[in-house]
């Protein structure tokens, strides 16, 4: 009996899985109705997933819109349902879409559209392809191929191009370098390209390396060696930087701790895929992540740190070493503080079922295999780190990079001549062929020759037409300039005419990467402008210019920071996969590539809310990812302004999204975003206070964690900076102190620019914003009480506070007629006075020790500004 019961439960559950599925959709249909769509529009709509918030107490949903079955891109509703109704709807479905659609079957095959992709994004011709399977004609798999790191699944969709819905293939592509997963749509009629997102951000900051003096062999710094814990362990150790709270080694010091994982996040430990007791490995490997080195830029695991049978991760650190002596520290700061992510956000509702990253779910849902592979010294390039995001199922790529070389990991030494001495210069990388430039001790010494091309071309040296000079260039280094045509191109000829090796001088300032995809047959290297063109002089005036190219050994290279030890850059990235996949569902991976997207202010505020420390403030500026710029704790960071809740420090408002000048897409814009929720957070702290504790706590720091991973669950696919505080306004509505939260938010948000009346326009553009800095009318919500603005402090200061109940409002300017009024913290007025507001006004009051909000508004209206007091 046992057995058949066994047998049916599956079986069962399926039946109430469809049941429940089915009374969703009935819900959700009638709801679309009442809204204006006509059945055809949502006749086809299909619940892509459901997960049960346990914060807001209602099933979050993701419904994709179809038309004959097959999905409209990006065409999402998410959606909210409690207690049997639907509580939030913020979506983008399409009207009349009968109306608007091409085709419904497709001309060219899923093969032909991949060959398309390929032609359109510059990539190599396929050599071969291998169908995995054909499910239907919708939908089919490719086998991983010579263009893709990872197998390439093919799906019909409908792409909205000029309100016209375009019957295409969707693809997505991981390239051999691993520095793009693009996800395209190609339009099943002609195999033109009609939308192309990259799953891959990158968060790369300039670098330059100049003229050096030293040795071409560098020494390694000696290493102080630390000592090892040898006791044996109860649960893992790991010396670490401890989150929260220690952002990097110029933060605080590495400590070894034990017993962090949580035991509801991570069941097993942190060294479990198998779901039974007991780790499964030694190394740094788990359920979550796996972390290893990648030196060698190959994008597969490497080197893993290994904590023997007792799991003891505690390794050597000094930073003034060669990166290889405190490679496992590195690997396993890594491998603690992606742990430390997955753990903490699970808590807010980043699960299983909503889209996390794990190998096995444990049976709770959502697609597993699809741990973090973390990328720890990763040699693809240097001042950079990136995170690759696919849909739920497919493991996203971190890749953490080395700040600021001290020496260049390849060298051009200078051997005779008055400019003798070394210089860096960048490595180029093709696709389908790169020569290795020896590493020390071996090298490539040759004499130097300048190409000399067509004399009538712009640039005689830049080798984009035959080379003149072809029969003196066999047996040594071409030097050429960057020109106008493509780097092959120039390198083709050189190698063509016998050079063994090309140095490329860059046209504009700085460095820059020589990429590119057919085969090369030599190695070539770039250098900046004002050292190439130093060494092309000396070759005009000289008879010969001898120079030695090689590559230092990557374990031997000395860094200014390794990215793996600031945590806010760990946790920026890791952030990236947080709200990629709960923007739109976890099976989304598309909805966060609008030109108004917040990708990279959501992640930046990760990082920066998991490295509170008590005793910080919200008017501080606080910079991020300090450590990897070289700069000190209190440096500006790597965004435009500081964070910081004083707006002298930080003026950021919503218009200054259309200031391409000064704000990027996306950096700039993500770090407007992340201002404001960097208020946001600082206001419900200042009202509950700081709670250190990010699993279980009940802080303004806790409350606003909340808000945030719920908003992304409720926002509608591709927002802008109106969607995205509606999505955490819908989501103040499910939580307890509702109006409160809401008065609270609207405030944050109305001071930087998105009012109530703040128009977003298209999302697709960052120029048709209008910022407005009002609150909604009293007949929607009455913020007229609970409107804590503790920002106005410029306005009016009061002393002492905490004080007796007798105290002195301090005002910076005259305000005039005005009535001073006084709240408890539940909203009743306990305290009003009408008086002429100049300089200083005392306050006499006997109210009971608490904590209140003193309100001053002006007669004509001119002013209102409102300060929390204490009295003890």
């Amino acid at each position: 009996m046992k057995r058949l019961f066994c047998f049916f439960l599956p079986f069962l559950f399926g039946i109430n899985l469809i049941s429940a599925q089915s009374q969703d959709l009935d819900l959700i249909k009638k709801y679309l109705i009442d809204s204006g769509f006509n059945n055809e529009d949502i006749e086809n709509l299909t619940i892509e997933s459901k997960s049960f918030s346990k914060s807001m107490q209602a099933s979050t949903l993701y419904v994709i819109q179809q038309y004959n079955g097959i999905p409209i891109h990006n065409a999402v509703g998410s959606i909210a349902i409690k207690s049997g109704k639907i509580v939030s709807f913020k979506g983008s479905f399409i009207h009349n879409i009968a109306s608007k659609v091409n085709i419904i079957s497709p001309v060219l095959s899923a093969e032909d559209a991949l060959r398309s992709s390929v032609t359109h994004l510059k990539i190599a011709p396929i050599e071969s392809l291998q169908m995995i399977s054909e499910k239907t004609s919708n939908k089919t798999t490719f086998l991983k191929t010579n263009i893709s790191e990872e197998e390439i699944p093919a799906k019909l969709v409908y792409q909205v191009v000029d309100e016209k819905l375009i019957l295409s293939w969707d693809l997505s592509v991981l390239t051999k370098d691993a520095e793009h997963w693009y996800s395209v749509r190609i339009n099943a009629t002609n195999g033109e390209l009609l939308s192309q997102d990259d799953w891959i951000l990158h968060c790369s900051f300039d670098s330059h390396n100049s003229k050096s003096t030293s040795s071409l062999l560098m020494t390694p710094s000696p290493l102080e060696q630390k000592s090892s814990s040898n006791a044996l362990a109860m649960s893992p150790t790991y010396n670490v930087l401890p989150l929260p709270g220690i952002e990097s080694p110029n933060h605080g010091n590495r400590e070894l701790i034990s017993g962090q994982e949580d035991p509801i996040a991570s069941p097993f430990g942190w060294h479990d895929t198998d779901g039974i007791e007991g780790a499964e490995f030694t190394t740094t490997e788990g359920n979550n992540v796996l972390a290893s080195e990648d030196l060698a830029g190959l994008d597969s695991p490497g080197n893993r740190a290994n904590g023997g049978e007792n799991l003891v991760f505690d390794f050597p650190y000094d930073q003034n070493a060669s990166i290889g002596e405190y490679q496992n520290a590195s690997i396993t700061n890594l491998f603690y503080t992606n742990n430390v992510a997955h753990d903490i956000w699970y808590h807010y509702g980043f699960d299983e079922a909503s889209g996390n990253f794990q190998v096995n779910n444990y049976g709770k849902g959502g697609d597993g295999n699809d741990q973090v592979f973390a990328y720890a010294q990763d040699g693809t390039r240097f001042n950079n780190a990136s995170f690759g995001t696919p849909p739920d199922g497919a493991s996203p790529r971190m890749q953490m990079h080395l700040y600021n070389p001290m020496q260049p990991r390849v060298k051009l030494a200078i051997n005779n001549s008055s400019i003798l001495g070394e210089f860096g210069v960048t490595e180029g990388f093709f696709i389908f062929g790169t020569p290795e430039i020896p590493t020390l001790p071996d090298n490539i010494t040759a004499d130097l020759i300048l190409a000399i091309d067509n004399i009538s071309d712009p640039d005689p040296n830049d080798a984009c037409s035959d080379l003149v000079n072809s029969s003196n260039m066999n047996g040594k280094i071409a030097v050429v300039r960057r020109g106008e045509c493509s780097f092959f191109s120039k390198i083709e000829r050189c190698q063509e005419s016998g050079a063994i090796a090309i140095i490329i001088v860059n046209n504009v300032d700085g460095d820059f990467d020589i990429r590119g995809v057919d085969p090369i047959e030599i190695p070539a290297v770039g250098i900046n402008q004002v050292d190439g063109e130093a060494i092309i002089s000396q070759i005009e005036n000289q008879p010969s210019v001898n120079a030695t190219l090689a590559k230092t050994d990557p374990l031997n290279w000395i860094v200014g920071a390794d990215s793996s030890f600031d945590n806010s850059i760990v946790v920026h990235e890791y952030g990236h996969g947080i709200s990629n996949r709960l923007t739109g569902g976890p099976r989304s991976a598309s909805c966060l590539d609008n030109d108004e997207q917040m990708g990279e202010g959501w992640s930046d505020w990760f990082g920066i809310v998991m490295t509170i420390k008590p005793g910080d403030k919200g008017s501080d500026a606080r910079g991020r990812a300090t450590f990897a710029n070289g700069q000190p704790i209190d440096g500006p960071g790597n965004r435009p302004n500081p964070y910081s809740t004083d707006m002298s420090i930080n003026p950021v408002t919503y218009a200054d999204v259309s200031d391409d000048t000064n704000y990027s897409r996306p950096h700039g814009i993500g770090s407007i975003w992340a201002s404001i929720l960097w208020d946001m957070t600082w206001t419900f702290i200042d009202r509950d206070g700081y709670d250190s504790d990010l699993y279980n706590g009940t802080g303004g720091n806790n409350l606003a964690m909340q808000l945030v991973m719920d908003g992304l669950k409720l926002q509608a696919c591709s927002p802008g900076f109106v969607d995205g505080r509606d999505g955490i306004l819908a989501a103040a509505d499910l939580l307890p102190n509702s109006e409160a939260n809401k008065c609270l938010i609207w405030q944050v948000f109305a001071r930087r620019g998105v009012g109530y009346s703040a128009d977003q326009g298209s999302s697709q553009s960052r120029f048709d914003q209008v910022e407005a800095f009002d609150l909604p009318p009293t007949s929607q919500i009455n913020c007229t009480t609970l409107n804590v603005n503790e920002f106005n402090s410029n306005l009016f200061r009061i002393t002492p506070n905490p004080s007796n109940g007798i105290f002195d409002i301090k005002l910076s300017k005259e305000i005039g007629n005005s009535s001073i009024s006084i709240f408890d913290i539940n909203g009743r007025q306990v305290f009003n006075e009408d008086t002429l507001l100049k300089d200083i006004y005392r306050v006499t009051t006997n109210l009971k020790s608490g904590i209140y909000l003193l309100r001053i508004e002006a007669k004509d209206g001119s002013t209102t500004s409102v300060s929390k007091i204490i009295i003890q």
